[in-house]
């Protein structure tokens, strides 16, 4: 049986977007780009940290959008990536090596203000 890689899951508005039905076409791209944006510094900064023995993970972390645009899913898509799980959490004889929660972690700081950023531009 296969085990699926290990992600994190970025959330735009998707759970208010019947909400958002009547706003301008213009906020909803600020709002997916700031998704876009927060999802690739994830990325970019995960595949930065981690450890690179061969560079596979380096290589494999990637950012998967759903919902429109509204939801990024940002870590590692291929069940044989499975091994993320255990340089992520560490195992009883390895200590953890994480580098996707760090990344979202700093990420979860910046994007707020992205999103106010975009929203705010638009506005203008």
């Amino acid at each position: 049986m296969a085990r699926s890689g290990m992600t994190v899951e970025i959330q735009g508005l998707a759970r208010l977007r019947q909400q958002l039905e009547d706003i301008d076409d213009e906020i909803l791209q600020a709002i997916k780009k700031a998704v876009k944006e927060s999802a690739e510094a994830v990325k970019a900064d995960t595949a930065r940290d981690v450890p690179k023995a061969s560079g596979n993970l380096q290589r494999k972390v990637d950012a998967k959008y759903q919902n429109d645009g509204f939801n990024a899913t940002v870590g590692w898509h291929d069940p044989d990536d499975y091994y993320a799980r255990y340089l992520e959490a560490g195992t009883r004889r390895r200590p953890a090596r994480p580098s996707l929660g760090p990344a979202l972690e700093a990420e979860r700081h910046r994007y707020r203000s992205r999103l106010t950023e975009e929203v705010r531009r638009v506005l203008r």
